[in-house]
Order: structure tokens, then sequence, then C-alpha cells
């Protein structure tokens, strides 16, 4: 199996204004060609192979001698080989056979690679505007005849042909039939989709590529092209890397659709984002990370066919459409190589950077039927690929789309539980293990949706957190909690309730969750133990954020007690132990739960109640569901225990009953 291989037979034409982008374009052929381990070769002025090579080279693809390091390069100086074929301005065609035709059919012997062959047919065939040796006649003539004798080897043997020509070679109205002579002898002019000079302008103007092909019919209704040529540039191009914007992708891909619907060949759209490129912003400022986006475009668009559109949306994502798929399975390798190549260093000046890249991957027609659900699927598989720890790509499934769909009805439904009083707080006792008394409660926060049924916190308060509603049910579970701490207290003036505080709380409103709680308090009446604790987890005191450490300490001075929750499933860091001023450690459910088989889990209990109380904590265990758990922990020094064995999570009316009885 040849590797690299698309399609054989290929007789492009590809229409370019300037050189820069001929240039562009055959670097771009041949290093498609030279990646897959294919034979290329490249026909071209002098000047224009030096500068050819040098891209190559850049992309790694030469060495400095100049010989492929993947596949087989081979270099035609038409400057040189064009006095062996051509006459007084004539192309002999015996002798042009002989000299290119005898060339490509020796390459094709090599059955271990396909054949590339790129030629600068304005210096192939000397059509160089204003050259004295070809009047303008001659020169179609002989493009025409060169084209027909290429068409007719194509018919022999297997290789593909990209032939490009300028447009001022066709420079007025008089060279239309000519124009269309030219196009009609290859099966693909690029870059549009067709060459089709009796569309609508406007049509023809919604791609940049669309405007290669539309120059000689502007000609005659617009006086400056190069006005028009740039305007629509700014509109279509993204001016930082040069790769077609949002716009130009919309379009293309819908094209692509289209041809894919015709051809019942399939198509891949992958979405690329950077992984930490924040980084680099913020470390090294804006402009190395502008080069570094534009380094990222140039090594994208060198894993890619010339038929395939690699675009940049917007910051740090990218999207490449691979069309006409005639093998799969070839999307998976061109994602590992993705992936492969955009973890290599960067060089940002005289800095080295290092980035990776997260990608998300959909098929069409098997996962979407548009567009828009392509996009959408696609940039749903990146985050599975964030999530799974980056740098790496993932298919696209049908579950990613019906878990977004119920994490969206979830939002969109928890923004109105409040208002219909579907919310509800619990409250599960916490006892003092020495004489079973209930000591403290913990108000836990449930969902009762009329339709769905209770729904698990577990399952809603990460989506709370995502949509930004976590501060304003926090506020509301808080205020809950406090009215019934303050009611209970009439018959146990030491109970106090934990509310569980997420780490958003404290980001969320410069301090203004903790002004506002610490504001509750009853004029002129300071209590000697707080009514509310609050509950945190490791990861906020690992922040080490100047704003959360500061809201920290007011709830300290303020005599609030803090608890820090499920200690020994996070980063268990023992520096922060010190650092902080905590009156509670809560030992985790995962080491209580089947205690008295496990020596293990014992042992372990016991040495955090030692470090806790050496350090002034006092130790809360929670998951204890069996008297045996409990007098484990009892023996090993543990103060207070919370789970099934002392009483479940129940609404208020419920915990009051049990508090009088």
């Amino acid at each position: 199996m040849r590797s690299g291989r698309t399609f054989m037979g290929a007789h492009t034409v590809q229409f370019y204004d300037n050189e820069t982008f001929l240039i562009k374009v055959l670097a771009d052929y041949v290093g498609a060609a030279l990646i897959g381990g294919n034979r290329a070769i490249a026909a071209a002025t002098g000047e224009h192979l030096a500068q050819l090579e040098r891209l190559l080279a850049g992309r790694g693809l030469l060495d400095a001698s100049g010989k492929a390091t993947e596949g087989h390069y081979t270099r035609i100086d038409v400057n040189v080989a064009m006095a062996s074929y051509m006459e007084d301005g004539h192309l002999d065609e015996e002798r042009f056979r002989a000299s290119i035709g005898d060339l490509i059919l020796e390459a094709t012997q090599d059955r271990a690679r396909d054949l590339f062959f790129c030629g600068e047919m304005a210096a192939l065939l000397c059509v160089r505007p204003g050259c004295a040796h070809c009047p303008s006649d001659i020169v179609h003539d002989t493009a025409v005849r060169a084209e027909r004798y290429i068409n007719l080897l194509l018919d022999q043997v297997d290789f593909n042909m990209l032939c490009a020509y300028p447009l001022s070679a066709f420079p007025s109205a008089s060279d239309t039939g000519i124009f269309h002579d030219v196009c009609a002898l290859h099966n693909e002019v690029l870059p549009a989709e067709s060459y089709d000079p009796a569309a609508q302008r406007d049509a023809l103007q919604r791609t940049v590529a669309g405007l290669q092909q539309q120059a000689h019919a502007l000609s005659r209704e617009v006086h400056d092209r190069q006005l028009v040529e740039q305007a629509l540039r700014e509109v279509n191009i993204d001016r930082l890397t040069g790769l077609p914007n949002r716009s130009v992708f919309q379009d293309r891909i819908e094209l692509d659709i289209k041809r894919s619907q015709r051809s019942g060949l399939p198509l891949a759209l992958l979405f690329i984002d950077l992984d930490h490129f924040k980084e680099i912003n913020d470390t090294r400022g804006h402009e190395a990370g502008d080069l570094l986006l534009k380094a990222v475009g140039q090594r994208l668009c060198g894993h890619v066919r010339q038929s395939d559109t690699v675009a940049r949306l917007g910051g740090d994502e990218f999207t490449i459409t691979l069309a006409h798929l005639h093998d799969i399975e070839l999307v998976t390798d061109i994602a590992q190589k993705l992936c492969d190549d955009l973890a290599r260093p960067f060089m940002i000046g005289a800095e080295t950077a290092y980035i990776s890249a997260s990608i998300g991957i959909t098929i069409y027609p098997r996962d979407a039927a548009s567009a828009g659900e392509l996009l959408r699927n696609a940039d749903q598989a990146m985050y599975r690929s964030k999530e799974r720890g980056r740098n790496r790509f993932t298919y696209f499934k049908s579950s990613m789309q019906d878990a977004a769909q119920n994490r969206m009805a979830i939002s969109n439904e928890l923004r109105r539980a409040l208002e219909n009083g579907q919310l509800e707080v619990y409250y599960q006792p916490i006892v003092d293990l020495v004489n079973g008394k209930v000591r403290k409660a913990e108000a836990l926060l449930r969902w009762h949706h009329p339709e769905r049924g209770d729904i698990s916190p577990a399952e809603f308060i990460p989506i709370a957190e995502h949509a930004g509603l976590i501060s304003r049910i926090g506020n509301w579970v808080y205020e809950q909690a406090l009215a019934r701490a303050r009611h209970w207290r009439t018959r146990d003036p030491h109970l106090t309730v934990n509310v569980n505080v997420s780490p958003l709380q404290f980001y969320e409103g410069n301090g203004a969750n903790c002004r506002n709680w610490l504001g509750t308090a009853k004029p002129g009446e300071v209590p000697a133990v707080p009514e509310i604790g609050i509950e945190i987890t490791e990861g906020l005191l690992l922040s080490s954020d100047a704003e959360v450490l500061k809201q920290l300490l007011a709830f300290q001075q303020a005599g609030v007690e803090i608890t820090l929750d499920d200690f020994g499933t996070g980063y268990s860091s023992l520096s922060y132990l010190r650092r902080f001023a905590l009156d509670f450690l809560k030992i985790d459910k995962s080491f209580v739960y089947n205690l008295e088989c496990d020596a293990a889990n014992v042992a372990l209990c016991e040495a955090i109640i030692v470090m806790a109380h050496k350090l002034g904590l006092r130790v809360i265990a929670e998951g204890i569901e069996t008297r045996q758990q409990a007098e484990l922990l009892r023996r090993a020094g543990c103060d207070f225990g919370q789970g099934f064995l002392f009483g479940r999570a129940m609404p208020a009316p419920e915990f009051e009953t049990m508090l009088a009885s």
C-alpha cells in the first residue's frame, strides 16, 4: 500500500496572481508528496526553485544538500531545460516528449511511490508576459498543445500533475476563449470548486480562492483589481496567520459537504485547540503569542493536501477539513502526526516554547448532516480530549451530544428551580462519638424535580458551577441554614450547622459572599459559637490566591469554624494544615468503608487522627454505617461521627423532631 495516496491521474490547474503565492502552492504540493513518502518533481525557474527549496528545508523536508528527508525530490531548472524543446517561441513536440515526457515515464517506473509533478507553466512554456520570443498567439497554442500531451501521458501511466499559470497570461477579454480551453484540459481547477465565469459576482467573492479565477471577468468591470483583491482578503483571510478565517471555513465546509453528497466519499472535520497557549501570552507577551500562532498555522498546512482546508476560527482555535476520503483510517494517522508535530518545540525569537494540542474529530455523514452540527460535534470531542489530559485526539460519539443536551437541560431547569420551590435543604446529624449527642449538622442541598424526580447533587452542582449559578444557590442555602440554626439553638445553644462552600463562591464578586455572610449576625450579638460553620476542600487552600486567603482569614477572625472536607482524597499536602487555622478535619468516607475488615484503613485513620490532634484540629469521620466502625474510630480518638448509623440527611422538620427526642 503506497502511503499518502489520495487519487491518481489528477491533472490540476492552479491560477496565481503573485509569485509569493506560486511558491507557497508549489511548496504545499511538493511537501504533501514528500510527507507521504512519494516522488515529487518540480519544474520552475532557478530563482523560484531556490525559494521553494528554502521553504521545504524550513519544514524539515529537505536536508542541507537539497535531498529529501522523506520520499524523493527532483528539480528541473527550466531556464536550462527549455532550450531542449523550445525554438523561436515554438514548442517542438518531439523534443518536449523526449525531455519532459521521458522524465515522467522514467519516474513512474518506481512502483513503490506515487509521482507528483508540478510545473511553473509560464517558465516551462515560455509564456511570460512581454517575452519577445513568445507572441501571444504562439504562447497560447503552445500551452494547449503541451496540456493535451500531458493528458495523453495521464492515460498511459499513473501520476499527478499540477500546472500553475499566472493570471497575467490572460490579460484581456479576448483571452477568455483560451482561458476556457486551458481549464477544460484539466480535471480539477483550483482554488475554487470549478471555473464558472457566468456565476454571480457575489458568489465568487465568498472566498479568496474564488478571486483567483474570476480576475479575468472582473477586469472588464473593475479598473483597479488590486484594490478589490485586498478588500476581499481583509474580509476572508485571518490577518495574523494568512489562513482562511471563520467565514471562509463555513463556506468551504458547505461546499465539501455538497461534494461529499455527490461523490459518496466521507469528509472529516478536525477541531484543534492549543493547550496552555494562555501561558505563552501571559509570560512572554502577545507578540510572542502571535508568532507562535503563525508557526502553528504553517505546521498544520504541512500535513494536509492542497484540496483540504486549514482555517483559524479565532484565538488559539484551528480547524482542518479533510475531504474526498477514500480511506477513513488516514484521519487517525493525520491526527497523530498533528499531535506529535505540535508537541515539538517552537523557536519564538531567541527562545523555545512548548505547547500541545487537543483535537476533536467528527465524520460526515456518519455523525451529522450539516456544517453546524459537525462543528458542534468536533468541539465536544475536543473538550473530551482536554478532559482526558490534553495532547491527544478524540472521535465524536453520540453519547457526548446526549450528555451535552442533558447538561443544557439541567442548567436551564436549575435556573427556575429556586423560584419554583424545587430546592430543599436537608440536614445530616454529626454526633459526639464519646456521648452520642448531636453537636452539628451538615446542610445538604436536594433538588426535587417534578418530572425527573430527585436529582443527585453530584450531577447538578458541577453544572451550577459551570453556569455561574453556584453563588446564588449557595447564598440561598446559607440563609436557610442560618435561619434553622438560630431556631434550633433555642434547644441547644452549642449546635452548629455546616454549609459546604464551593471554591467559585470565593472567587466571584471580589469577596462579596464573605462580606454578606459575616454581615448576617444580629445587631449587638456575637454568639460564643457562631451558628454556621463552613466546609471547604483542599483545592481551595492550594490555590494560594491572595483574595481567597483574605476571606478565609476574615471567617477565622469572626469565629466561624472551618472544616476541611474529604481529607485524604485530594492533594493531602500537610503544609497548608500548618499555614491555616483550621478547626476540623473530616476523614473521607472511602477510608471508613469496611473499616472493621481492613487493617490498612484502620491504620490510616489512626494516623490521620493523631496528626490532626497534634496540630490542634478536631476530627470528624463521615460515612459511618455500623457500630463496629463507630467503636473503632472512638477508640482511635476520633471526636465526631457522621453517617447512616446516626441518621441520613433529612428535611428540617424531621431533623427537629430528632433533636427533640
